[in-house]
């Protein structure tokens, strides 16, 4: 087996992260049957998104890939990590100050992340989760946490969501039945959203809620049922 440079280990690696159901051994295997063996520099440069596309697609059992439920974003940018024009770190948003209390009546919200500060991860692939502290006027990005060890964990999906125990609400692209049996069972809520967003962009949207927050907001936000059915009642008048 070819022993691979640190370098193209890592853009490789990388890439496998956000291609949901295809491990490093696998993609390793789909780029030996796309560009040929073994890797090089050159090689990782020539895949392009149809070719790996339709390798996924083959690997799947769907010849002309077109049926693969892989997003053609995270396709994409997987092609970008391959080529070695994307690293773990690049455009990612700056932590801001917090102190508890900062924000009144505000949660904490996860959003699943593999490009700057954009919300365009699975929940059990995604490379990092940013922390976000929102209330209705205001957010700040409290912290960013990587999922890099989870890879390494007897159970993936727990070590995610005890990754972002604290939090509220998780946002993500999608996520599988079993991971989110877990998230609701540590009291997150999840919420997807299949397409590629600005996680501020997304956050801004979901501030509307507070103004008429729904039975399972209401109850994070700790307002009693009694409380829920008076707003209601004034929501009528």
């Amino acid at each position: 087996m070819q022993q691979l440079d640190r370098n193209l280990a890592l853009r490789i690696a990388l890439a496998s992260r956000i291609l949901p159901g295809v491990e490093v051994g696998d993609l390793v295997g789909l780029l030996h049957a796309r560009v040929g063996a073994p890797l090089t520099d050159e090689k990782l440069k020539s895949v392009t998104v149809t070719n790996l596309k339709t390798g996924i697609g083959s690997h799947d059992g769907e010849e002309d890939g077109e049926d693969i439920a892989i997003g053609l974003e995270n396709i994409k940018l997987a092609v970008r990590y391959l080529w070695g024009e994307e690293s773990e770190d690049e455009n990612i948003p700056e932590i801001q100050v917090y102190q508890e209390g900062d924000l009144l009546n505000s949660i904490r919200v996860a959003v699943c992340s593999n490009t700057g500060a954009l919300l365009d991860g699975h929940f059990g692939f995604c490379l990092r989760f940013l922390i976000y502290q929102l209330s209705k006027d205001d957010m700040r990005l409290v912290d960013i946490r990587s999922s890099i060890e989870a890879d390494d964990s007897d159970d993936r999906n727990l070590f995610r969501v005890n990754l972002i125990k604290d939090c509220h609400v998780a946002f993500m692209q999608s996520v599988g039945g079993p991971a989110a049996a877990k998230i609701v069972r540590a009291d997150i809520y999840p919420i997807k959203v299949p397409e590629v967003i600005a996680a501020t962009d997304k956050l801004t949207e979901f501030q509307s809620v507070f103004d008429a927050p729904p039975p399972w907001f209401a109850k994070i936000l700790g307002i009693s049922p009694e409380e829920r059915k008076r707003f209601n009642y004034d929501q009528e008048d």
